[in-house]
């Protein structure tokens, strides 16, 4: 068989804190799988991002909550890898992982329009590249220019942030709508994010 007919299976990446999972990671994710053509959607909680300094809640319950976002879509897939590590995650340690498991695989990393202006900042950036290909999604006050090689796509504007959505809940205020009714269900039954 000719080596140049075997095909490579697409995965895109879309990692973050997921605290909590939101609807506007599901439409980027949606979109972007639609767009690119690609197999999957892995969806990968950091257990303590680089660019975040602290998350509101514990790793089990962004996990549980991010499963239950994504659990009626076949084409989304749950990774716990870096809730495993306990440490600090960088993307270069965890790409380097998943490539090495998944030789005939291409990567996708998807990042919102801020991401895209850090790149010159992430951890072995030129060795990251040679891992994945970034793709740049439109964020408002945000540009997808870079001098690095990313595939730049536009969405339509959704105005959720996880930020947004806790301090909704602190100030007692509804997030209907902004998360899946699941991941809503969980969070009051868990009773995150309230003011205590």
């Amino acid at each position: 068989m000719n080596r140049m007919s075997i095909s490579m299976k697409k995965v895109g990446i879309l990692g973050g804190t997921f605290d909590p999972p939101h609807t506007g990671h599901l439409i980027v994710a949606n979109i972007i799988r639609e767009e690119l053509n690609l197999d999957e959607i892995w969806f990968i909680p950091t257990f303590d991002s680089p660019h975040k300094n602290t998350v509101a809640t514990n790793s089990n319950h962004r996990y549980e909550m991010t499963k239950r976002a994504i659990y009626n879509n076949d084409y989304f897939k749950l990774i716990d890898w870096e809730l495993k590590q306990s440490t600090k995650s960088y993307t270069i340690h965890t790409m380097t992982y998943f490539k090495e498991q998944n030789p005939k695989t291409d990567f996708y990393f998807i990042i919102g329009a801020d991401m895209v202006e850090y790149l010159p900042y992430w951890n072995s950036i030129d060795d990251l590249l040679e891992l994945v290909t970034f793709v740049g999604v439109n964020r408002e006050g945000y540009s997808l220019e870079s001098d690095y090689p990313i595939i730049k796509k536009t969405i339509p504007n959704v105005y959720i942030s996880s930020s947004n959505i806790r301090d909704r809940k602190i100030n007692n205020k509804s997030i209907k709508y902004l998360v899946p009714k699941e991941v809503e269900a969980y969070i009051e039954e868990f009773s995150l994010y309230e003011n205590k």
